[in-house]
């Protein structure tokens, strides 16, 4: 980490930020006369209570991202949305999910799908596990089209499953080259080691960090120059078990790559049950990302995407004394 680089961010003097002078103590009526000997150091003190100045916060800049970090951040964005949208145009064309090796028309896990009511009307049903819920409008049937998905959250918008196959094959190489960069990366420099991985101490306090979310109270101070442990965890989970998850799971559901690495089919119990657990990485990719976008927001979002872009990042500190957080 680099060097820490201190600044002051306000001078802060007790009225609106301007020195207490002797003029404007007069127009105050504050007392000028001189004390007398025995009550001297009193009266000095309440003078120099009156122009002392309020604590103001002090700002401390540091180096919180280095540059290959910002890169791999910024080469995630875009790979990750077009591949979510893809693979949400590639869902359509078979929009049903199954476990094994063979799709049973009939149970499947989970369906999105257009049916008529008694009514004659179209809606849309989601079928998860059984349990049918009406999405009219949202899933199944939307803008007066029968598609899982609709338009806008799919690439391309309209129904093509051979160009949502090309965009999501195209950028899922790219995200897997940029995800073996960092990750060797992260290694070598030891940022897994000294930033990513969760110290004993870090577990011990998963209690108090669970609560201290659920009640939108974040670390201040010197805690937010540091992933607190719940940002350890979900980064490291991210990282080596839903992004290999949904790699190996990709390729298992290639015919060739399966003939290639037959036991791919093994582990994953069939094609099917690959094709499942994709989507299910996939949303869990999803989940990690809607959080994270509000955790941005939630503390401080120019500062964190300045830090996202420039490196630094900025902690807000107390003077000693100081009576609430800056």
């Amino acid at each position: 980490m680099a060097s820490l680089i201190h600044e002051e961010t306000g001078t802060g003097y007790r009225r609106e930020g301007e020195p207490v002078s002797e003029l404007a103590m007069r127009a105050k009526g504050l007392p000028l006369d001189k004390p007398s000997a025995s009550d001297g150091l009193t009266a000095n003190q309440s003078i120099v209570a009156a122009i002392r100045p309020v604590s103001a916060p002090v700002a401390e800049r540091i180096y919180r991202h280095r540059l290959p970090v910002r890169i791999s951040h910024w080469l995630n964005v875009p790979c990750l949305l077009i591949l979510i949208m893809s693979g949400l145009q590639i869902f359509n064309a078979r929009p049903a999910l199954y476990w094994g090796d063979r799709s049973d028309l009939d149970q499947p896990l989970l369906s999105i799908r257009a049916m008529k009511a008694e009514n004659g009307e179209m809606r849309g049903i989601a079928t998860i596990v059984g349990h049918k819920f009406d999405t009219t409008g949202v899933l199944g049937y939307s803008d007066g089209s029968r598609r899982a998905f609709p338009a806008w959250a799919t690439v391309p918008s309209t129904k093509f499953l051979a160009m949502g196959r090309q965009w999501h094959l195209f950028f899922a190489w790219l995200l897997v080259i940029n995800g073996l960069a960092f990750t060797a990366y992260a290694l070598i420099s030891r940022h897994v080691t000294r930033d990513l991985a969760p110290t004993g101490k870090d577990l011990r306090g998963i209690g108090k960090a669970v609560k201290d979310h659920v009640v939108l109270r974040h670390p201040k101070g010197d805690e937010a120059k540091r992933y607190n442990v719940l940002q350890k965890l979900a980064y490291i989970v991210i990282l080596f078990v839903v992004a290999p998850l949904i790699i190996l799971t990709g390729l298992t559901m290639s015919p060739t790559i399966d003939t290639a690495f037959p036991w791919l089919l093994t582990i994953f119990g069939g094609r099917q049950a690959a094709r499942t657990i994709h989507f299910i990485a996939c949303f869990s990719f999803v989940g990690f990302i809607v959080v994270h976008v509000v955790e941005v927001i939630l503390t401080g979002f120019f500062n964190n995407i300045r830090s996202m872009v420039t490196g630094w990042f900025v902690v807000k500190h107390e003077h000693e004394g100081a009576s609430h957080e800056a």
